[in-house]
């Protein structure tokens, strides 16, 4: 009888342990915790290894005491000693030998024909591309186009009936959602790692027309190209970069939208280059002590610091000092989301722009232009004082014309010489920054300037334009 009793207590005891184990597998589906086995199986076969070789030429040395190369020689009596070693017997430069500097990275197909998608850095400068792909076969790729400021690079390669992923534009990507990265970090093929959204819309420095997606999926060397998945196995991002003090991962990294990527595919597909709209204007943050000085209720969209000559900002009468808060129907939290709306607006496209001026909301229709080349930076000199002081406490003198043309300050304003303990030293005005503009005021000389100075008010945050090498900033200035 005990032992009946023993062996049905021993039956009861495993059905309970067997409906726990479904219970808690049922808990662990229901937990939001991805199975990303099938996406893997399904997409990991259009991932490719992307591997580069750069051809470098060095002069061949004639160098019998075994010493480093030196290709680049000094002037001088030191370069006289090197090019002893360096050149043939008569003075001339001796012949250059080649070597090979090869790099990887990753990338993905796009198309069943061969098109494949990857970072412009992944392939820069290189004079040979081969794609190796999952069944081991690798292929010479050829350069269909490249963008450095999306740093998107379209290849081809010879083949067909190949493997693809799913693209889908998604402009809902939330912070918090699962996502899978899958790449070659290190040249270690095909290999996978999760993580989630940690923030959408990040600008990087120098990298202002990309609204980065930014994860703390681990990202390293050789990963660049590669894809970023969602738990359904859509493509939503491009991995291009990571943050990192050692040069391996540290929790940051930073993927290309696919609709910015995809656009930039189009283009180049289309017309063989990518064109960008422009606005034509240079821009800042609103600061609470900003937002303050121009009666807003809290510091949001993009403050004008400067306005290009014949752009289409200032055809469409847009002017400095207005504040950029809706671009295109699409609000505007920070000024760093602007770059990237107008940089994915078609040239040519009527745009609407609403601003704030004055205390007031007004709507402007702006005509874009397309996005020029790069300008270069200048710094102001230093130059003897003729000075003026007064109620901010520091020296300024008018602008010579070796100032103005190094600043790219072309009429009015004044040069900070020093500035004391006080208001403006407070508000950020450095010595070397040319004050455009005090209390909405465009500055034409010393005189006029100290005159606006005695006459500014207490207690209120006003707004200083001063333009700093040759990039404009806003200031806000109190005065006690």
């Amino acid at each position: 009888m005990l032992k009946v009793r023993c062996l049905v207590y021993a039956k009861f005891m495993v059905l309970v342990f067997t409906a726990l184990f479904f219970m808690q597998s049922a808990a662990l589906a229901d937990s939001g915790l991805p199975n990303f086995t099938k996406l893997v199986d399904k997409y990991s076969p259009a991932i490719v290894n992307i591997s580069t070789t750069q051809k470098i030429k060095h002069p061949k040395l004639r160098n019998p005491h075994g010493l480093p190369s030196m290709p680049n020689m000094p002037e001088g009596p030191f370069g006289d000693l090197f090019r002893h070693f360096f050149d043939d017997k008569n003075g001339n430069k001796r012949e250059f030998e080649e070597f090979k500097n090869e790099s990887l990275g990753s990338g993905f197909i796009i198309s069943s024909d061969g098109y494949v998608l990857t970072n412009h850095h992944v392939i820069k400068d290189a004079d040979e591309i081969i794609v190796r792909l999952s069944d081991r076969r690798e292929l010479l790729a050829k350069v269909i186009g490249s963008d450095e400021k999306s740093d998107i690079a379209l290849l081809k390669v010879d083949a067909d009936d190949l493997p693809v992923v799913k693209l889908k534009r998604r402009s809902d990507v939330k912070v918090g959602e699962w996502v899978l990265a899958i790449g070659s970090p290190f040249g270690f093929e095909a290999t996978v790692t999760a993580g989630i959204v940690s923030a959408t819309g990040r600008s990087l420095p120098r990298d202002n027309y990309v609204p980065f997606i930014q994860t703390d999926v681990a990202i390293n060397p050789g990963n660049s190209g590669g894809p970023l998945f969602d738990v359904e196995g859509n493509v939503i991002g491009v991995n291009s970069q990571i943050f990192s003090r050692t040069g391996g991962f540290m929790g940051l990294s930073f993927a290309i939208p696919i609709d910015v990527a995809m656009g930039v595919v189009e283009q180049i597909k289309d017309q063989g280059f990518v064109s960008r709209g422009w606005l034509g204007v240079l821009i800042q943050d609103v600061t609470r002590e900003l937002a303050e000085s121009m009666n807003m209720a809290r510091p949001e969209g993009a403050l004008i610091s400067q306005i290009m000559p014949d752009s289409p900002a200032e055809k469409a009468g847009l002017r400095v000092g207005d504040v950029i808060v809706e671009f295109n129907g699409k609000t505007l939290a920070r000024s760093s989301s602007l770059p990237p709306l107008v940089g994915m607006t078609a040239v040519g496209s009527d745009t609407k722009v609403k601003v704030v001026r004055n205390g007031k909301t007004i709507t402007l229709k702006v005509v874009l232009g397309e996005l020029p080349g790069e300008e270069g930076v200048a710094a102001v000199d230093d130059t003897p004082a003729i000075t003026a002081g007064g109620r901010l406490n520091m020296q300024v003198i008018d602008l010579n014309s070796e100032q103005r043309r190094r600043s790219g300050v072309e009429s009015g304003g004044v040069l900070v010489l020093s500035v004391d303990t006080g208001a403006a030293k407070k508000a950020g005005i450095r010595r070397g920054d040319v004050i455009l503009m005090l209390n909405n005021q465009e500055i034409t000389d010393v005189a006029q300037f100290s005159a606006l100075e005695e006459g500014l008010p207490s207690g209120k945050s006003i707004r200083v334009l001063v333009q700093r090498g040759k990039a404009p900033l806003f200031l806000a200035l109190k005065l006690d």
